[in-house]
Formats: C-alpha cells, structure tokens, sequence
C-alpha cells in the first residue's frame, strides 16, 4: 500500500509539473474591483515569507513585514481575498517546531490585528466542508505554493491543487510573482476539464493517499515529542499549560499584553519539562546495563537552562523597552549556539507552540494580543549572551536602566512562582554557571567594512530641464565637490549627435527610417501595380466597413468667425444666385416627393396583397420601403395602410381564436404603426386617421387611451361589443413595456445640422462636432456602436479643407485597427494633394506607407511616440493640427500603457480621446485640462520672448503658423451612456444532450450586500420586460409592498394617459424600481429583497461532461432561432480554431447524411466525362487550324455544349445545401468573393478560411495575417460569414457587429473591461432593436461578477524609466527647436496621471529622475550638462529591452565583444561556430529570456528541436554582469543614504498594513 501511495503521489505531481510550462503569467487582479473574491493558501504563505533571502532568521517582527507588506500590496490593488489555514497542514511542521510558532502567531495576528478574513474551521482540504464553502463563496482563484519545506509538505500542497481544480477553482503559483504600481503578475494555472475528471476517476484513491500521508505525518510528530516529553501527548501538554495559566490569572488579575505572557508561560512551562526530561534520563540512565561502556551524552544542567531562561526574560525586557532604532543597531553575531543547547531549544520552541495554541484559555482575561507579531529576536538574545559570555567577564553589572531592569525581575518572579516542580532561581545573578551557550570562534562579530566610506552627495549637473523640474527638491540635497574623487574619475566621452553612425560615421538613421517601407522603388513597374492594387482593396476593404460614397476633398483654407453684424445684413439682403439656390432646393424636394409618391403607387398594391397572405413577410417589406422612404407624407399614407391591414388580420385572429392564447405579434406590428404614425408624423394626421387609430386602441382593449384620442360615442358602443372579445388582456403600458420594449422609439432630433449630410446627429454629437469646430479637445465615452468615430473623421475633413499641410493623426492601439481605420479614410476621402504627398499614411512596427507625407497618418502608440522624440523630426510634428485616440481607456493597460500618457502630455494640438469604458472620465479629463493649461502657459512665454527677435519675414511666416495651428485649450467631457439597443443576457447550459437557453436577469448577479455597499452598477441596464419582470417579482414576494401601485405601470406618473411610451419614460420607471429596491435593502426588508433576487436567478444545471463539445449544437441552435451572425468568443488560439473547424465538420456531416448513396459515384463519373470532353475540345482547337468543314463545326459545338451542361450538372451534385451553410450566398458577388479568396493564396491558413467561409465561418485571432484578419473581417461585414470564433483582440475597436455575442470559454482574461468591449459588438445599428449575450460554459458565479463589476478607474503607470529619461535629454538638448524640445521633455516629467494630485507620488518620480540622471552620468551616456555622449543613441535604439540595453553597452563598452568576435583568420570575415554560439547565447540571455517557476525543472522535460533552457553566461560575460550589478547595487544605497532624510520615518517603525509601531522615539 506504502509504495502504491508514493507512486500516486507522484502521478500528481507529475500532474502540476505538466500544467507549470503552460501557466499563463498574467495579472491577477486585472479589472475585478469590488466583487472579486480569491483565497490565499496560509501555509503558502508563511512558506513563501519564511523563504525569503532577506529574512532575519529568528526575528519575527521580519517575517510579519514581509506577510504584511505582500497583503498590503495586494489590498492596494483592490484584491478582495480570504486567506486559509487548514487544520492538518500544522503536520508538516512538526520537524521544525518553531514555525508551529510562527504560524500560530501569524494566524493570531492577521485574526485580532488587520480585517483580513481569515478561515481556520477546515481540517484539510478534501473535507466535505470546504467543497461546501468553495460552491457558496465561489473564490476565482487559489494562490499555493508549488513547494513545500520538504517532500511531504509538498505532497499535501498537491492536494490542494488537485482538489481546488476539481471544484473548477483556478490555481495561481506564489513562486515567480512579481508587481509593479497596479498590478500583481503570477503564473496562472486555470481548471480544465481534463484536471477536473482526474479528480472525479481518482477520488477514491486521491482520499485513501492523503489518510496515508498523515499517518505517516503523525508518526513523525510522535517521534519528534516522545524524546523530549517522553510518555506526555498532545492532550497532557494542553492540561500542563492550562494550569500555568489559571495560576497567572491569579498572579495578573489584571491581565496582560501577550509578550509578556508567551514570555513567562512558555519559559515556566518549558523548565518544568526540562526538569522532566532530566528526571526521565536519569531514570532511564540508572535502569539501563551495557557491557561496553558508552561515552555519557553531554546535557546541559537545569541550572544552566535557568540561565538561558533568564538571559531570554531579559531580552523580551529589551523588546517591551528598547525602540526598534536601537534594536536594528545590535551587532551581528556570526557564532552559533553551542550543540548540547540543540535539544533545550527544540524543547522551548514545543513549549512555545503549545502556549501560544492554547491562548483561547485566555478568553475572559484582558490579553492584549496587539504585538503578537514581535515575540521573539533571536538577534538581540544572541547579543545579550555574547555580552555575558565574553565582554562582561564580571560578569554581573550590565547597567540596562531601571525600567528594564524592573521589567525583567517582574518576570523572572513570575517564571518562578509559576513553577511548582521545583525552585527557582532569583532573579539576580542573572549568570550563576560557566557554561557558554554561543560556539567560540575566531570572529564571533561580523566587522563592520574598515573601508572609508565615500562622500555622499550628487554628482552636480548643470541644466535647464533638470532645475526646473527638481528644482524644490535639490535645495535639501547634497553635492559633491568638483575635485570629489567620484567626479574627477568620469570618465569624458565624445558628445552623442543623432546624424551619423558610431563607427562608420554613415548618415544615421532613426526608428522611423528603421521600418520596413511598403512600396520603396517608385520607378520599378511593379511598383507602381502593387501600390495600384494596394489602393484599389484598401477601398474595397474600406466599403466593406461603410456604405457611404467617397468624397472629393477641395482646399478652401481656414474658415473665420464669421461676424454677427454682417451675417444678418446678408439675410436681410439676400443675392439673386442665394435665391436661385433656395428656389432650386424647394423644386428639388418637391420633384423627390412626386418620385416618392409615385413609387409608393406601383408598390403598394402588392405590398397590401403580401400582407393580406401574410402579414409578418408583408409588414417586412413595408418596413423596407419605409427604410427607403424620405418624404413624410409618403410615409404617412404608407403607415396608414399598414395599421389598416393590421386591425383587420387582428379581427380575423381574434374571431378564429375566441379567448384562447392570442398572437400578440399582429397587435405589436399595430402599436408599432400607431408609434410611427403619432410620434413621427402627427402633423399630417387629419381627423379619419385619428379615428383609425382610436380604433384599434378599442380593439386591443385601450378603451382610457382611446378616448383620450377620440372621445366619441361610437367607440364608447364598440367598447360593449369588444372588450372580451379583441381586448389584449392587459393595460397599454404594461403590453408596450413587456411586448414592445426595443421597438420603444428612442429620444432623436429631428432638426439636421448643415454639417452633416448622412444623418442627423444627436445633441451629444453635435458638442463633438463644435468641439472640433472651436478647436478644442475633448475626452468622449460613448458605449460601442453609438456614433462617436463620426467627430473623428469631421476632424480629418475639416484638417484636410483647411490646407495641404496640416496633419491629423490617428492613433489606434493594434495593427488590425489602423488598418481598418486607414480603409476607411483611403474609401471616404479622395483629394489633389501636391507632388510626393499623399492624403493617408501608416506606422505601425512592421511597416510605415507614406506616414510623414501624408495629411491623415493613422499610427500606433509606440510609433507615434518614435515621432514625438525624434529631435530631427520636430518640424514634421509642428505640422499636427489634431490627435485622435482611439480605445483611449488603454492608458490603464498592462503592456506600455505609460505610452498613452506620453503622447497626450507630449502634444501641443488639440485631440480627440474616445472610449466605451472608462469609470472616471472626470478624473482624466482635469488631469489633461492641466497638461492644457502648461501648453498655454509655454506657448504665450515662447511668443512674448519670440516678439523681439523676428524680423518682417519671419513675423509673416509666423503669423501664417499661427493662424493654421490655432487652438482652444479647453478640454471638455462629452459623456452618452444610453446604448441604441438594449442587451439580454441568456444561460445556455446542456441538458438530455441539448442545448438550452435561460434568461440571465441582470439583478440575479447582485447581492443585497453589494446593493447595500455600492447600489446598482450605473452600467448595469434593465431592458423594459426585465423591468416589469423585475416589478411582478417584487409584488409576489412582498404581499403588502406599499408602493405596487404607485409603481404598478398603468399608475406610474410618466405612463399616464400615454399612447406612446419612450424608451425614455421606460428608463425612469427603471430607475424608480431600482431606487425602491434599494430603499427595501436598506429599511429593512433585506429579506424581502433576497428572495426577489433569488427569484430572478435562472435555473442553473451544471453539466458534469466538456461543454465544448456541443458547440456545434450551440451554433445550430442560434441559427434556428434567427439569432446569427454572431460572435464566438473564446480565449485560447488552438480552441478559436478547433471550435470553427468543428462547426465545418458538423455541416458536412449533415451534408453527407442528405446526399443520395450514389452522389458521390455520379459525381466522380461527370468528372470523369468533364475531364474528356475538355481534351476533345482542346483537340478541335488544335485541329482548326486548317480549314474547317461544316462537320467539324457541328461536333465543336456539340462538345461545347456537352461540355456546359456537365459543368452545371457537376456544380449542382456539388453544391451545398441552404441547411448545411451557414453563409447567405446573396450578401456579395462571386466576383468579389474570388478577390478576397485570391489575397489568401499564398497565406499559411488561406485554404482552411476559404473552406469554412464557403460554410459561412471564420475565426480571428491575433496570430493571423492581415490578409487573413481581412477576409473574416469583410466577409462578416458583408453578412457572407455570419458564424466567427474570436479571441478578445477582436473587441478592440474592430467593426464587426452582430446579433449576438457569445462567451463561450472562462478565462482570466474575461474580466469587466473586456465583456464590455466584448459584449458591446451585439446589436446592430440600424438593424438590430435588440443584441442578446450568451454565456455557455462559463460559471454562474463569474457571470454575476462580470456584470456587476465596474469598469476599473483609469489609474496612472509608473511614466518613467532610465531610458525614457536618457530619450528626453536628447530630446531637450539635440532638438531642431531646442526650446520646443525641451518643454515636451518638461511635460512628460512633470504630468504623469500618476502624480496628478498625489504629491508624494510627484517627488517620487523626482528622485527617481535624479537616480537615473546619476546613472547615466557614470555610465557614460550624458555628461554633466545634460548632453547625450558616447553609445547615447544606441541605448535609446533599444528602449523596448531596458535593462538589457545598458548592460548591452556596457559589454560594449568593455570590449567582450570584440574579443568574442574574432574571426577564423586575420583576414577572414568568418567566424567559428563556437564563436557564433557564444554570441547566439550571450544575446539571448540578455534579449531573449523567459522566467519559468523553478519546480519545472524537476519534470526533466525533452526538448528534441530547440534549446529552452539556457545555459550561464560565458565566464568574461557573466564576470563583467556581476560586477555590473554590484556597482547598481553600490550607486542606488548611496542613493538612499543620500535622500534618506526625506524619508517618513514614522512610516519606518510600522507594520505595513496593521500600522502597529514599536516605540518610534529614538535613544540620544
């Protein structure tokens, strides 16, 4: 049994070691604020603190910095967690007793000192118990360690794992964690189908092994204890300390602080034993008879542990007493407790232990358990014995105070009235034996260096960037001297231009030359076709994202304000070409009315047949027309037909059912004609169309509506005869609200605005556009889809009217954006531009196309960035009249977020920052109306100190610049929260091998807790029917609910008397409902409500089998229920593939059930045939060459004809079926459809996505080509595909909407900001009134959370680096505008988001700025005035590989290079393999490593095609990288020494999160 358990064991781990290479290293608390929930592994830890090279052995007070400092960062960031100790995990510690202690007292302190929750009730992890609180609280992930002390505590950390994935919880590694300012990143190791049925096949094994492993784990407990207790157990040591501690009731009525009591009941409890343990050995010693005589063992007496005992009192006396400013300046003692001491500590650690888990004993006694965290210094006990054992050889006579002095004699009288075995000692001497219990060594002291230490201060370094921005900080600073040895060794390198190359003086290039160019020889032929295909797919591409005409852009010049005086003068006086114009537009309206009118006459006949046969297909073509239609007159008579048509089917239905269950889609299409009509057009009704419409109010039973219209005698009449008959059953609010919610007419203008032609903009629209009118910027956040991207490209054509030389720039987060963006530009916009430029231009980091001659560049961030650092490239950036950001909520991105802020403190225009989700608009846009306001402030000084020195030809230059580059420097918030159409959730779960849809309510993802903490999400929206499903619930739940009817919609006030209701008057009543259910959480019905939420919750089933198997049946489903074209998105590459591949194979299959046995055999014979009468037919062609005879014609025509009819017969044997497509093969012509198919030609996965488009799928994905991206993308736009499989890249501002948007896989990327983005492309404007979300195979529990959580604040990155800064120097000191240069380098610096309003944060990048100014200094990048020298340039050409850069050069710098690199011969330009192995090895340890958890190497994983683990650096390499990262080490403490007197030294004396100090104040 013993071996099949170790072999078990082993399966396991060899499980997780599987599962360790593809854990995804991510962050861990990416956008989850308030509902969150994870736990932490307790023991996991205290293992990972315990472990830490920093700790100080034996000083507890460490080891709680160390937890609480990790808690605090994780708190910081919004973790919400519990942390768990399980009962049986104590087991693993018996070997070393005092981390029983420690953890004991961890638990204490995390319990009585913080808020964290703390879990201690569960005795392992395989209990019944904890898989119970594991479904209830539903934690998101488990944070473990991967290894334990020793073998078996990593057994048992196994069983963690393995269990936590079996209850489908994710597990995140504490090895390899790392964090910066917002985020905590960690190896994410997430629960699997396939690790879930593990557990389910092995479960009984899985228990029988872990019974096992703590037997065996008891066993070693009892073998540790009995040597030292001898026959006393577990129990007995309890009953020991329980009667020490009554007695110290007694002593200390009063009660206690916990140091001092674990000081005096452990040290009595433990002389006692001591005394047992000697009794017992001699007892032992004098029965035991042995021929040979055996060396005696030696043991210390109980006289020398008494003063052990005491030299310990004396020191927790010290630890009540001492500050902690004089404790941290104890020697260090390098000398070891002497080997009898062995056993007398290992006893006193168990004799702690057992007090300190019995400290409920103490419940009704005053014990103060606030310094639990500082209860042993094993240092300052070292250093206390050192001092009697060798300096004090009096021995006696230690002055310590009286305060101390007292302290200790108090409990050292204590110790021996507690012990009753025996007598005590007094208290003083404090030394009565000679026994030294630390070892005699040569150096027992660790010496302090004997070395000088170095002048501390700042190497000085004059200039004007670096005043102005540290200005108030170096005041309090010190500087080293010019002759300071520090100085004088600089070492002077040349000063670094950006011109030429550093060792061929070649004309330099920058990044941007770097890039790869598009079409680079413009005089080669081929050149000119591939820009002239590019061209012609880039407008085709850009059709496919919107149907609208390309414009002629004509330059007109800046249009100035015009003045009020002469603008009314000219209306009063208009010219005869202005009447001409008005007369012609009147005749035109009209002609278009006649047109209209006459259309509407040949239309209609067959349209009211349709709907005689069938309403629905005829109402769909009415509504086509309608779509059409511009004359409302026109639209009115066709209404009128419609709602005509309606009342009779509605007649004809109710007559044929009687009271039986009603259609109520014919009384819906009537109310949608009666909205139209009243709402749209009720200025052209006349009295017989309001007695229609009265009407059929009467015969849907609106009788208080219908008088209300038309109070006549003859529908009060039709009342009588009707009311049971026709009448819908329910009150017109509640049917409009339940029935007719997303047809519910929307709050539009109706007034156009002249500068819009397509459509007519909402209010919020047209502030977008007098933003751009005025000059001013804006940050706009607009849900997906709602019309913000409109003001950008009013942006680009007012930029492009104005002049051929302002530029607008686009900036877009991903490659597959820009490209998208620059189709869409390429197919709006046409124009003349002068010679060599060009209207739009791209820059992305594979390629760049015209990007510095064009007007409209379309860019990403790190290029643009490249631009705005460039000091040579400053006059193409003072020719940027506008910037446009794009997905602008990115700035709180994990990966080069601090990018975005760069560019929008680096920007001197205006811009446009738009986005669907971001939380603190407010907050961002005061933060950029303060960078604002520093532009204003630079432009009006550098224009006051311009005045005087410009001659006349410059003033008229200058004046032209200013006149194009006129802004506002105000920054407005234009916020929309309304979306067009209203989204419902649905559950799809599998149930008797089908799949099943369930309505999520959006309120079943709320608790009473969070209403009560936080209210209702202000994003999360009820459609109308949620909103009276919502109602119903409550007045079922609550009988007697004062407010049901004033809330009951036929009562509420917006409501009444209303034929139309508005989706507006729907949200108010939304907003009541919300506001009264918060009032019944609050007022004390929160059991009411809990059930209402209960209530509303969909039945849950969870399928035990892979979901995803079904996904082809899920797909299927959606089809029949009219719900594609819809987005699938899932969240690894593999699965996004297999997924669609599986829905190719579904169709097939069920093409292949359909066809004829004998198909595919006619099929192969009509080939056969084919392929003959091809060769005929090419035989005729070589024949006609001669004459031809009459004969000869008449076969030609003959195979020809043969040959036709095969083909078609052949396509027809071949081709699909509706049923087995999902593609709607009238969405684009062939001829398009092959010119797509034909870009993927060469492509690695073109055939695959030809294939599944013929089936009408595709997938996206973020590893695909552009070419291949685009096909999925035109193809679903064009509604061709209507079935994509898609990582969350594409929910990153691409336009693909769809009817419906399906989650279909967890992960941890699925968090709040991503299923905003995601779940914003469902519903289509225009075409879709309603977009439905659908969550298969994701938990209950993470659906709750995705909808409830907010969106996170946008918080600021850290903005700086070492070679950030290094860029600006060069920026301030080499710019073609010096002063321009350096007040963007001065922005950057000074308005990082971070530090806004945070001035601590402010003079943390200070000092982080002067670090790096130091560093750069000594390294040779920039001299003492600030100017880049010696390999500046190349360190800031690989910026994206800091701090691989710097050791890079300094490699260089040193020469291993060029002694690695030597050729095979002196003239040779060859090198050895060896050579070139070494160099392979020595970039890829500096540019190409990857971190992995250690315990990965213990898998002993193959590797047949590539070397994964690197081997260490060559020995001159890694000589020269130790010494390097000595010298950092050695810069950055005299760093700190230097600004230590900045420091909050109150914060020094404090636990981290607990905030408890330890007597701040400093000895003198």
């Amino acid at each position: 049994m013993e071996k099949q358990c170790t072999m078990f064991l082993e399966i396991m781990s060899q499980l997780i070691l599987e599962n360790i290479p593809r854990a995804a290293y991510s962050s861990l608390l990416n956008d989850f604020v308030e509902s969150e929930f994870f736990l932490i592994d307790g023991d996991s830890l205290l293992l990972t603190c315990v472990c830490e090279m920093s700790l100080e052995p034996g000083q507890s007070l460490h080891f709680f910095y160390l937890v609480e400092r990790y808690l605090l960062d994780v708190t910081s960031k919004g973790g919400q967690f519990a942390i768990v100790f399980f009962k049986d995990a104590e087991y693993a510690y018996f070997s070393v007793p005092e981390l029983l202690t420690l953890r004991t007292s961890l638990i204490l302190h995390l319990q009585k000192n913080t808020t964290i929750e703390v879990w201690t009730t569960f005795s392992n992890c395989l209990s019944e118990e904890w898989s119970i609180c594991l479904n209830q609280s539903c934690p998101y992930f488990l944070i473990v360690a991967d290894e334990g002390l020793d073998y078996l505590q990593t057994h048992l950390l196994n069983f963690v794992v393995i269990q936590a994935w079996a209850a489908k919880v994710n597990v995140v590694l504490f090895s390899g964690q790392t964090s910066d300012i917002l985020r905590l990143y960690a190896y994410f190791m997430q629960s699997s189908y396939k690790k879930q049925m593990f557990f389910k096949k092995n479960e009984g094994t899985i228990m029988n092994v872990y019974k096992a492993l703590i037997e065996q784990l008891e066993k070693y407990r009892d073998r540790a204890l009995t040597p030292l207790f001898g026959d006393l157990k577990f129990n007995d040591m309890e009953k020991e300390v329980s009667e020490i501690v009554s007695l110290l009731k007694q002593l200390w009525p009063e009660g206690s602080d916990i140091q001092r009591v674990f000081c005096v009941t452990s040290c009595s409890l433990f002389l006692e034993m001591y005394h047992s343990y000697l009794e017992n050995r001699e007892k032992r010693a004098s029965t035991e008879t042995s021929e040979v005589t055996q060396k005696p063992d030696n043991c210390l007496t109980l006289k020398d542990v008494e003063d052990f005992c005491k030299l310990h009192c004396l020191s927790v006396a010290f630890q009540l007493h001492l500050p902690l400013s004089q404790r941290a300046r104890s020697r260090f003692i390098t000398s070891n407790w002497i080997q009898d001491l062995e056993t007398v500590l290992k006893m006193k650690k168990w004799c702690e232990y057992f007090t300190l888990s019995n400290v409920d004993i103490f419940e009704f006694w005053s014990l103060d358990l606030l310094h639990v965290s500082d209860l042993s210094d094993e240092p300052l006990l070292k250093n206390i014995a050192f001092y009697y054992e060798y300096e004090n050889k009096g021995g006696l006579d230690l002055k310590v105070g009286d305060v101390i002095m007292k302290e200790y004699i108090h409990l050292w009288d204590t110790v021996s009235k507690l012990v009753k075995k025996f007598d005590v000692g007094k208290p003083i001497p404090l030394r009565t034996t000679k026994v030294h219990f630390i070892e005699k060594t040569l150096s027992p002291i660790k010496e302090s260096s004997q070395e000088m230490m170095p002048n501390l201060g700042f190497i000085p370094i004059s200039c004007n960037l670096v005043d102005e921005f540290t200005r108030d900080i170096l005041k309090d600073l010190p500087f080293l001297k010019s002759d300071d040895p520090i100085v004088t060794s600089l070492v002077k390198h040349k000063e670094f231009d950006e011109l030429v190359h550093w060792h061929s003086h070649r004309p330099l290039s920058d990044d941007y030359d770097r890039r790869k160019v598009t079409f680079d020889d413009k005089r080669d032929p081929r050149y000119l076709r591939g820009l002239q295909k590019y061209h012609y797919f880039q407008r085709f591409y850009g059709s496919s994202l919107e149907s609208i005409t390309s414009k002629t852009i004509i330059t007109e010049g800046p249009k100035p304000k015009k003045d009020c005086i002469k603008s009314k003068r000219t209306k009063a006086h208009e010219t005869k070409a202005e009447l001409i114009v008005r007369e012609n537009k009147k005749r035109l309206i009209v002609e278009e009315e006649q047109k209209e009118g006459q259309k509407w006459s040949a239309l209609s006949f067959s349209i009211e047949e349709e709907m005689r046969r069938n309403l629905n297909s005829g109402i769909k073509k009415l509504e086509e027309f309608l779509k059409s239609c511009k004359s409302s007159s026109v639209k009115t008579q066709a209404e009128r037909v419609g709602l005509q048509a309606c009342l009779k089917a509605w007649k004809e239905h109710c007559r044929a059912e009687g009271e039986a269950t009603k259609d109520f889609n014919i009384a819906v299409n009537m109310m949608k004609r009666i909205h139209s009509l009243l709402e749209k057009h009720s200025e052209l009704l006349q009295e017989a169309d309001q007695k229609l419409i009265a009407r059929c109010l009467t015969y849907l039973g609106f009788y208080e509506l219908a008088d209300s219209l038309c109070p006549t005698q003859e529908a009060a009449d039709d009342v009588k005869m009707t009311k049971k008959k026709y009448s819908v059953g329910i009150g017109p609010a509640r049917f409009q609200l339940q029935y007719m919610g997303h047809y519910l007419i929307r709050e539009e203008r109706k007034d156009p605005d002249p500068r819009v032609q397509d459509f007519i903009p909402d209010t919020w629209q047209r502030e977008l556009l007098d933003v751009v009118d005025n000059y001013e910027s804006a940050v706009i956040v607009a849900p997906t889809s709602s019309g913000k991207t409109y003001a950008s490209y009013y942006c680009m054509e007012k930029v492009l009217k104005e002049s051929n030389e302002g530029v607008v720039v686009y900036v877009a987060p991903t490659k597959a954006l820009v490209n998208q963006v620059a189709a869409t530009v390429q197919n709006r916009y046409t124009k003349n531009m002068p010679a060599g430029e060009v209207l739009c231009g791209v820059f992305t980091s594979d390629y760049h196309h015209e990007a510095l001659n064009s007007q409209v560049l379309i860019t990403m961030p790190a290029c643009f960035e490249i631009l705005l650092l460039a000091p040579h490239r400053q006059n193409w950036v003072k020719r940027i009249r506008y910037v446009i950001f794009d997905e602008v909520h990115c700035i709180g991105g994990e990966i080069r977020a601090e990018i975005w802020e760069h560019l929008l403190v680096m920007i001197r225009c205006p811009f446009l920052a738009l986005s669907a989700t971001i939380s603190n608009p407010q907050h961002l846009t005061e933060w950029l109306q303060s960078v604002k306001r520093y532009w204003k402030q630079i432009d009006s000084t550098m224009e006051q100190g311009s005045v005087s020195q410009r001659n006349a030809a410059t003033c008229s230059s200058y004046h032209k610049d200013r006149v194009q580059a006129r802004q506002s420097y105000k920054v407005r918030l234009v916020l929309y929260e309304e979306r067009y159409n209203d989204l419902e959730k649905y559950l799809c779960s599998v149930r008797q091998g089908d799949v099943c849809f369930d309505h999520f309510h959006p309120c079943a993802a709320l608790t009473t807790d969070h209403i009560e903490k936080y209210g209702f999400p202000s994003d999360l929206a009820l459609s109308p029917r949620e909103s009276i499903q919502l109602y119903d619930t409550m007045c079922q739940v609550w009988k007697s609910w004062p407010q049901a009817q004033n809330l009951c919609p036929e009562n509420f006030t917006q409501f009444k008397n209303k034929i139309v209701i508005k989706m507006l008057d729907a949200r108010k009543y939304e907003e009541s409902l919300k506001e009264e259910f918060t009032n019944w959480v609050k007022n004390g019905n929160e059991k009411e409500a809990r059930l209402v939420l209960k209530n509303l919750s969909p039945d849950y089933h969870d399928y035990s089998g892979q979901m995803l198997d079904f996904f082809p049946c899920l797909v299927e489903k959606l089809r029949k229920m009219e719900k594609l074209p819809a987005v699938f998105f899932l969240f690894s590459l593999d699965t996004v593939e297999e997924c669609a591949e599986s829905v190719c194979e579904f169709l097939e299959e069920k093409q292949e059930e359909k066809r004829p046995p004998k198909a595919d055999k006619v099929a192969y014979t009509m080939t056969n045939k084919l392929r003959k009468v091809k060769k005929s037919l090419e035989k005729q062609k070589i024949d006609e060459k001669g004459q031809k005879s009459s004969r000869r014609l008449d076969q030609s025509i003959m195979y020809e004809a043969e040959h036709d009819y095969l083909l078609k017969s052949l396509e027809k044997n071949l081709e699909i079926p509706k049923d087995c497509t999902y593609a709607d093969q009238k969405a684009i012509d062939e001829e398009a459809l092959q010119m797509v198919f034909k870009r993927v030609k060469y492509e690695r996965k073109g055939d695959t996505l030809k294939k599944l488009a013929r089936r009408g799928i595709g997938y996206h994905h973020s590893s695909m080509t552009n070419k291949e991206k685009q096909l999925v993308e035109i193809l679903f736009r064009k509604g061709f595909i209507r079935v994509v499989t898609a990582t969350r890249t594409l929910s990153l501002g691409i336009n693909m909407p769809c009817k419906s948007v399906v989650f279909a896989q967890n992960s941890v990327y699925l968090d709040a900001l991503n299923y905003r983005q995601m779940s914003g492309r469902a519903g289509r404007r225009g075409q879709d009134l309603l977009g439905d979300v659908y969550f298969f195979d994701i938990p209950l529990p993470k659906i709750g959370k995705l909808i409830k959580s907010k969106v996170p604040d946008l918080r600021g990155q850290f903005p700086l680096s070492i070679t950030l800064i290094l860029r600006l120097m060069l920026l301030a000191t080499k710019a073609d505008d010096l002063e321009d240069g350096k007040a963007k380098a001065l922005s950057v610096l000074k308005h990082s988001l971070l530090s806004f309003k945070q001035p601590r944060a402010t003079d943390m990048l200070k000092l982080y700025f002067l670090y790096s100014l130091q560093f750069l200094v000594k390294e040779g990048h920039i001299d003492q005035e600030g100017n880049p020298t010696g390999f500046a340039g190349l360190v800031t050409h690989l910026h994206y590989h800091e701090p691989s850069n710097l050791v890079f050069v300094s490699f260089l710098v040193k020469g291993l290079f060029h002694k690695l690199c030597q050729p095979t011969s002196k003239d040779s330009k060859c090198f050895s393999e060896d050579v070139m192995e070494k160099l392979v090895l020595v970039l890829a340890n500096l540019f190409g490593r990857r971190y992995i958890p250690a315990k990965f190497h213990e898998a002993h994983p193959k590797f047949y095609q590539s070397k994964v683990f690197l081997d260490d650096l060559p020995q001159d390499f890694s000589d020269a990288l130790l010494e390097y990262n000595m010298q950092v080490t050695r810069d950055f403490a005299s760093f700190l020494l230097i600004v230590s007197r900045l420091a909050d030294m109150k914060q020094e004396y404090q636990l981290p999160l607990s905030k408890i100090g330890k007597y701040i104040l400093v000895l003198l």
